[in-house]
């Protein structure tokens, strides 16, 4: 299978999450990438079934309204059942990097609020340890250099990324070579760090779920069964 096909299988998977027992009332977090996309996509043949979204970007809103698909403000509503979101990677912990769409901010805020976080993902994006896949941050533009020189004596490489603006106006330093062995430390470190709005690791508030697209169909893996071999085939 190709990545795309995989990508696929993981997004129509994740439909099992929206169909059962859920109420007209429902609200759903939508995530943001290629991936969140095809979600979208699928989603749409079941919009039915409840009541609305939050997105986690300007451009997954858009997209959802194409859908016919009502997109609410998260100021709107008083919970979201299951967010459903990609990943750039995802360890054993099902702590993740995310951020590579530039929408890392909004993706956190929303998985912290909903009470099913399931992330998306094909096989590669699973790693033993998170760190090789650049670690986006975004920041207050006027802080940029400064943070730029904290984050290099802690080990890493930060590079800014030229000509990208986030939703909340600010600007994304990936930050390469950062040797990630506590990723809980490693994020309450980095947000500490002045004029850091938030990084992109998701291990405070790791997926509940993920479904993972192998070459032998999608995978199952939760923080109970972990990424070992135990997981189970949908």
């Amino acid at each position: 299978m190709t990545q795309y096909e995989l990508k696929q299988a993981v997004a129509e998977a994740a439909l099992k999450f929206i169909k059962p027992d859920l109420k007209p009332e429902a609200i759903i977090g939508i995530g943001t990438g290629s991936t969140a996309n095809l979600f979208i996509d699928a989603l749409a043949t079941v919009k039915d079934s409840f009541r609305g979204a939050v997105a986690s970007s300007e451009a997954s809103a858009e997209r959802l309204k194409d859908h016919g698909i009502p997109v609410f403000e998260l100021n709107e509503v008083d919970s979201i059942v299951v967010y459903v979101d990609g990943a750039d990677e995802a360890n054993r912990k099902l702590q993740l990097i995310k951020g590579g769409g530039a929408a890392l901010t909004q993706e956190k805020i929303v998985a912290q609020v909903a009470k099913t976080f399931v992330c998306i993902a094909d096989e590669s994006k699973s790693v033993e340890k998170l760190g090789a896949f650049p670690l986006p941050i975004e920041v207050i533009p006027m802080a940029r250099s400064a943070i730029a020189r904290t984050l290099v004596k802690m080990g890493g490489r930060p590079v800014y990324r030229e000509g990208v603006v986030t939703d909340n106006g600010n600007q994304i330093l990936d930050v390469f070579e950062l040797d990630i062995k506590d990723a809980e430390a490693m994020e309450t470190k980095i947000n500490n760090i002045p004029g850091v709005v938030t990084n992109g690791l998701f291990a405070h508030r790791p997926a509940d779920v993920l479904l993972l697209g192998t070459k032998d169909g999608v995978k199952k893996l939760s923080v109970i069964n972990t990424m070992a071999e135990d997981g189970e085939f949908y």
